[in-house]
């Protein structure tokens, strides 16, 4: 038997605190469990490796799902904002995402603080290096000192921290990002408990220095005020403290690239693992788009205490001296300096695949991952899947069922079935086209759909909950206010003049929304809804003036749960179904769904295997 220096006791024990890590601890820890958290540096808690922003397209919907279910990454953002926007103002209400730039360093410090002070929780500077199990059941971490933190529980959230390499030209440092120390163990534990493990890559652009930077050459971007921040718990939008600015690539700085194509990792051959298909490199950007004259870049603040600004769009793996060249052809570059390279990095993750729906892996109980070590990218798709493996973690130690959202429920659940339904090939990016129930999965009606789940789950607060039962009051109160009749003399004029068509009868505020008057210019001329606030009053005019898809969607939500009632024993034998396809026989016995629902997503499943699992099911329990 293994002697260890040093030994331990907890419920769980969480093995990385980036995004993923963070919120899967503090659910452990908020719902009762003794929670040790494990991390190589105490100074990469909720690490801004990439972009300093939090939200975006898709992104900031799963930001307000995870504040609604209980989870932090919305309050720490609210807290340590530089400045917010509304993405797609110009398109429909379900596509349109909030996005704030952070304090990086800030957003870290905040976050820590607030891991440190929670109760049952404590943090720990070390590395993974193996996990022990008993059977096929959790018994243990092992740390790089050879210490044992015994628990029944871990959730891996190693971000691209495993046996990860920098990369830059021809340059390739052994390290995590932004020089920080790599996980050089755990991968050879997650191989002999059985994981399937495969090599992603992303990227991030350069550093530069915003005083060698002409910014009168580039458009201001300042923050928005008329919008509601990420937190339900954050009682007023934060102050706008620093714009961004836009620019755009030109043909000389395409031909550079071009020039240099031959030293380009991505095109060598010197990088031959996968990387994110919707967040490309300069270079692949350039190659793959050469009608383009142009690519827009953003430039973004990365804090108050800092000159560095990161440079969104120039994602690139070039060697410093191209990467040099290509940034100062750009105008306002002409004199910039480089606080920090661009590099590529490569990582192991493992096949989303080999887990349920709960995050569990298949073969170890009481084993969960989340993060980028499922295969996705983003801190926010991180975030969640740290919350809900977290959270199931929790429920598991209890003997309670997990919680698995639905495609109907939230982005989370889209996100969550996709990587253990479909799989992925690439870094997973999410966004609002993945999602069948796009009307009713906004962003601003977040709390209506999850907050009562947290609550069920004891994730959700009191003042949370508190917090709830006042907006559905105020809710109420705006669908009954929305009846009030206008006088035709008034109704008229008013809305004749900001739509087409005649007026020709009294209205009700609900009437001239459907007729596509705003509701904040109703508010302003009648005095009305004084008391609500601004998502409440978006979620009233989207309710009222989508009604017909609404229900629609609603419609098609109960048809596929009457699919999904359907469930499928786990220890079926799919070999062994008659009328199933070879194909569909082994992608039905790797993945094992749930249900026919969700056996119907998998790739290789085609709509004459469901039938056949239907007589099947309907002759053998029926």
């Amino acid at each position: 038997m293994q002697d260890y220096i040093l030994k331990s006791r907890y419920d769980a024990v969480v093995i990385g605190a980036g995004h993923a890590g963070c919120e899967a601890a503090l659910a452990l820890a908020r719902t009762g469990q003794n929670t040790a958290l494990m991390t190589i540096n105490l100074d990469n808690i909720a690490f801004m490796a990439c972009n300093p922003s939090i939200g975006g397209t898709a992104k900031g919907h799963l930001v307000r799902e995870l504040d609604a279910l209980g989870g932090e990454m919305g309050v720490n953002i609210d807290k340590t904002m530089l400045q917010i926007k509304m993405l797609n103002r110009g398109k429909g209400v379900a596509v349109q995402s909030l996005r704030a730039q952070a304090d990086k360093n800030l957003y870290h410090r905040e976050m820590k603080k607030t891991l440190e002070n929670t109760p049952n929780l404590t943090i720990v500077q070390c590395e993974a290096t193996e996990i022990l199990t008993d059977g096929e059941k959790v018994t243990g971490v092992v740390s790089n000192y050879n210490s044992l933190f015994e628990c029944k529980t871990v959730v891996v959230a190693t971000g691209v921290y495993l046996n990860s390499d920098i990369i830059s030209g021809d340059y390739k440092q052994f390290s995590g990002p932004s020089g920080f120390l790599n996980a050089t163990k755990l991968t050879d534990s997650l191989i002999k408990l059985g994981f399937n493990v495969r090599r992603f890559k992303t990227g991030t652009p350069a550093r530069l220095d915003k005083r060698t930077i002409d910014f009168s050459k580039f458009s201001i971007q300042p923050g928005e005020t008329d919008i509601y921040p990420f937190s339900y718990l954050t009682p007023e939008l934060p102050e706008n403290k620093e714009p961004c600015y836009l620019g755009y690539t030109n043909k000389k700085t395409h031909e550079i690239i071009l020039k240099n194509l031959d030293r380009s990792p991505l095109y060598n051959g010197f990088i031959t693992t996968t990387g994110p298909r919707y967040c490309p490199s300069i270079e692949t950007k350039v190659v793959r788009f050469e009608d383009k004259e142009r690519h827009q870049i953003f430039l973004e603040p990365e804090g108050l205490d800092t000159n560095e600004i990161y440079v969104q769009g120039m994602s690139s793996s070039m060697p410093i001296d191209v990467q040099e060249e290509m940034y100062r052809s750009i105008e306002g570059f002409e004199n910039c300096k480089f606080m920090r390279y661009a590099y590529a990095i490569e990582y192991d993750c493992i096949d989303s695949l080999d887990l349920l729906p709960s995050l569990e892996y298949k073969k170890v109980k009481g084993l969960f991952t989340a993060g980028q070590i499922n295969g996705t990218s983003g801190y926010e798709e991180a975030a969640v899947q740290g919350l809900i493996a977290g959270l199931n973690a929790s429920m598991y130690l209890q003997n309670k069922a997990p919680l698995i959202l639905g495609r109907d429920q939230g982005y989370t659940g889209v996100l969550i079935d996709d990587l253990v339904t479909k799989g992925t090939d690439e870094p997973y990016r999410m966004m609002t086209s993945r999602a069948e129930y796009r009307l009713i999965l906004r962003q601003d009606n977040a709390d209506e759909r999850l907050t009562p789940i947290g609550k069920e789950f004891g994730l959700v607060t009191e003042e949370r909950w508190q917090n709830y039962l006042l907006r559905r009051e105020l809710q109420s109160k705006i669908m009954k206010e929305l009846q009030t009749v206008v006088p035709y003399k008034d109704a008229k004029p008013f809305v004749e003049e900001r739509t087409p068509g005649e007026v020709i009868s009294p209205l009700s505020y609900a009437d001239m929304i459907r007729r596509g008057v705003k509701i904040k210019d109703i508010k302003e001329r009648f005095n009305a809804f004084d008391y609500a606030p601004t998502d409440l009053l978006d979620t009233a005019e989207t309710d009222v003036k989508y009604e017909g898809y609404i229900k629609k969607e609603l419609d098609a939500i109960e048809k596929a749960n009457k699919i999904k009632s359907k469930g499928l024993p786990v220890d079926i034998d799919y070999m062994k179904i008659d009328g199933l396809r070879i194909e569909a026989r082994e992608k039905l016995n790797a993945i094992k769904p749930l249900n026919l629902d969700q056996a119907q997503r998998i790739s290789g499943v085609s709509p004459a295997d469901i039938a056949v699992l239907m007589v099947w099911l309907k002759t053998k329990y029926e």
